[in-house]
């Protein structure tokens, strides 16, 4: 993928996967700038789910590498990855009734030492990141009551406080990864659109470098610089969205015959679906 003279990040070298006797990946390469804001596209059973995994350190590849900063992820600690790397799963279950703010500070594990609880610096983050996502006002009602949308950014408030370092935010000088797997698969128009505004402002304001999952071709146009499109676990197509969203690339990946067009009121492209092959 083009860096546009960004240093790289995140990489996957080359990498394979497979479950058992069933390839998943095979010799991929990503390569994630720093601030970068990326789509991951392809049919279901692509590989974009796995691909996510592996770029989180959550599975390891079974051939081929996956690095942070030119360090293998095999060489992190798990708590000292967790403030570099968050992920926001498709669907966040949580067993029992915890509160919006427990679940916050949930993310605030990794700089814990073993048995030690949440002191006041870690309420203060938690309660800032949950400003950040618009659910302050949430913070005392049970996650399992809320709506998909409110779920979602709950959980990437979540996410966020893994990177805090202090009250005011990171100060590592180190950038930070959110993966977030269908962000907007269980969401109304609305909230779509409170979705994409939200990761907009994390990546430009907060230079958290952000890579998704979808299936929805218009939401990545709409928000994200640049794309990577598998196929039956192979990279197809990568670079800037204007580039890669084309009838060819969607036939390609899709087997479906589409328009793609920048309409008057929009700056990105429209992909209309007119039949498949």
């Amino acid at each position: 993928m083009p860096s546009r003279g960004r240093p790289k990040l995140l990489r996957a070298n080359r990498v394979s996967y497979s479950y058992g006797s069933h390839p998943v990946l095979q010799e991929v390469d990503v390569q994630i700038p720093t601030g970068g804001l990326i789509g991951i596209l392809g049919q279901n059973g692509s590989g974009k789910t796995t691909l996510l995994k592996l770029l989180a350190g959550l599975l390891k590849p079974s051939e081929g590498s996956v690095t942070l900063d030119d360090m293998d992820l095999a060489g992190f600690n798990r708590p000292k990855l967790a403030r570099r790397l968050a992920v926001v799963p498709q669907e966040t279950e949580i067993p029992f009734d915890y509160t919006v703010l427990e679940l916050a500070l949930m993310g605030r594990y990794p700089h814990l030492h073993p048995f030690e609880l949440e002191g006041p610096t870690d309420f203060k983050i938690a309660r800032q990141m949950l400003a950040a996502t618009g659910t302050d006002h949430l913070e005392q009602r049970v996650y399992r009551t809320l709506s998909g949308g409110e779920k979602q950014r709950v959980v990437i408030a979540s996410a966020l406080t893994q990177f805090a370092e202090t009250p005011t935010g990171p100060n590592t000088g180190l950038t930070q990864v959110l993966l977030l797997d269908e962000p907007t698969s269980s969401l109304d128009l609305c909230f779509q659109l409170t979705t994409s505004k939200l990761l907009t402002e994390l990546n430009l304001s907060q230079n958290t470098t952000i890579v998704l999952c979808t299936h929805d071709l218009n939401f990545a146009a709409g928000l994200c610089r640049d794309l990577v499109v598998l196929r039956e676990g192979e990279v197809i197509a990568a670079g800037p969205t204007d580039t890669v969203l084309t009838p060819e690339t969607i036939r390609a990946a899709y087997g479906v015959i589409a328009d793609v067009h920048c309409r008057s009121t929009s700056s990105h492209p429209t992909v209309v679906p007119i039949s498949s092959q």
